[in-house]
């Protein structure tokens, strides 16, 4: 049996995999959730938090866009038979052009992360079916909304200071990514037309190819 353990985007809750379906003769799935941090807690302390939910030996580690940060730091501590990242970057050259003025300008200490938490008092004001739909969506799948999270998340993944990568670490990422640009990625497997949220939108690619990539 392989042990797939699943890790969420920032802000996201393990919802984003409900339609993750792999064979259960074989894969045993156990999404992660997220921990509150210490507002001073480093991604090396925080990826050791994580570590803790991790109870069998060799497993796989699956991260999306953020998530695929903290199981890149968490691997770097226990042997993983592999270590995908979806929807995410390999190191702070793959982060596209405006995160890295952000970074620069030290803009995550302003940044609006009261937007992510007001999603409920946005669904109170939404006009229209698809403006309803995708408040809802949001709801749904963005619910980790405490402040101290949100701002130690994004510093996290803005300050990430990774320049090398594993060589056996595996990336997919969609070609019409508007978090991550596809542009900017280096070495991955492309899914033609995949947003930053194909995990979801693209989940019978990834219900079909993820045994075979585990398993290669």
């Amino acid at each position: 049996m392989i042990h797939v353990y699943l890790m969420p985007g920032m802000a996201a809750n393990p919802s984003i995999f409900e339609y993750l379906k792999l064979p259960d003769t074989q894969f045993t799935l156990h999404p992660l959730s997220w921990k509150i941090p210490e507002a001073n807690d480093t991604l090396e302390v925080y990826a050791k938090k994580m570590l803790e939910e991790v109870k069998e030996d060799n497993p796989v580690l699956i991260g999306v866009s953020f998530g695929g940060v903290i199981v890149q730091e968490m691997a770097k501590y226990i042997t993983a038979k592999k270590t995908i990242i979806i929807s995410s970057v390999k190191s702070k050259n793959e982060l596209p052009k405006r995160m890295r003025f952000s970074r620069a300008l030290g803009l995550y200490r302003i940044a609006p992360v009261s937007l992510v938490r007001n999603i409920d008092t946005l669904a109170n004001y939404a006009i229209g079916d698809r403006l309803k739909h995708k408040v809802a969506l949001y709801q749904k799948y963005l619910s980790i909304t405490n402040p101290i999270y949100l701002n130690w998340a994004l510093q996290q993944m803005l300050c990430w200071e990774q320049t090398e990568y594993n060589e056996d670490l595996v990336h997919i990422h969609g070609t019409d990514d508007p978090v991550f640009q596809y542009k900017y990625i280096d070495k991955c497997i492309p899914i033609k037309g995949g947003t930053h949220a194909m995990i979801i939108t693209k989940c019978k690619w990834f219900n079909n190819n993820l045994p075979k990539i585990i398993g290669n």
